[in-house]
């Protein structure tokens, strides 16, 4: 089964490195074009030669950057079919007894996973609905659906409420023709920052981890990758509003 998606431009955010980077390189594989964004530069330096990928480095935490930077897009591609928010992640922070947790660290997560996910939301949609046809996929994580194994709970109430922006958009521009789906992804060792929460972990905690999955193994960047492309596809044209587990079976 291709999953065609010729000349269809999608902006990815988060592109520089792991599951971002993965998506952009799976998006092209299947003949479509790709904004990538992501507030590191240098990391997207190693995409910028990739046929049919365009490069934009800047912060989406806020409302005036990110409609900028989308904007930026707009002018350069001249449309955008689709978007990836594959911005966000823990932004260097590891688990703290709830007393040691500070606003400022807290709001850090929140702007990199959700706020982003809403503002480049809002900027892109309009073009979207002017063509009748588009795709959002959000990539939240298993710790949107219960507690994180990282110990963040301010990553594990971002990735709650980015569940619930998906859904919510999903309601509101369905009726315009586009889906707006999200990829729940299990641990996958894809950056530095996840490698050092796994090393963090200990052979024990590995252990049980690898063991509460079905099908023993950890995910890979190309395993979300590939969930992701299939949403943005036709193949998955009556498909919204839902959460994709992509995490090998979790017990």
């Amino acid at each position: 089964m291709r999953l065609s998606l010729d000349n269809k431009v999608f902006a990815v955010t988060g592109a520089a490195q792991g599951i971002g980077a993965s998506i952009v390189k799976s998006l092209i594989e299947e003949g479509a074009k790709v904004a990538a964004i992501d507030i590191d530069a240098e990391g997207l330096a190693a995409l910028a030669s990739l046929t049919g990928v365009t490069c934009f480095s800047g912060d989406l935490s806020t409302a005036d950057d990110a409609h900028r930077l989308c904007q930026e897009v707009l002018d350069s591609q001249g449309e955008v079919y689709g978007l990836v928010t594959a911005a966000g992640g823990v932004r260097g922070q590891v688990g703290r007894a709830l007393e040691e947790v500070g606003e400022c660290d807290w709001r850090k997560i929140f702007a990199a996973n959700v706020d982003a996910a809403m503002w480049c939301a809002q900027a892109f949609a309009p073009v979207m609905k002017a063509t009748g046809a588009g795709r959002i996929v959000t990539i939240s994580s298993g710790a949107g659906l219960r507690p994180s194994l990282t110990g963040i709970q301010a990553y594990t109430a971002a990735k709650h409420a980015l569940v619930g922006l998906t859904r919510q958009l999903a309601l509101e521009l369905g009726p315009a023709g586009i889906t707006v789906n999200s990829v729940a992804p299990g641990f996958v060792l894809s950056n530095p920052a996840t490698q050092k929460q796994w090393d963090a972990f200990g052979a024990l905690r590995q252990g049980q981890i690898v063991n509460s999955i079905h099908l023993r193994r950890l995910g890979s960047a190309q395993d979300i990758a590939d969930a992701v492309v299939f949403l943005c596809s036709e193949r998955a044209r009556w498909i919204t509003g839902q959460i994709l587990s992509v995490d090998g079976g979790h017990a």
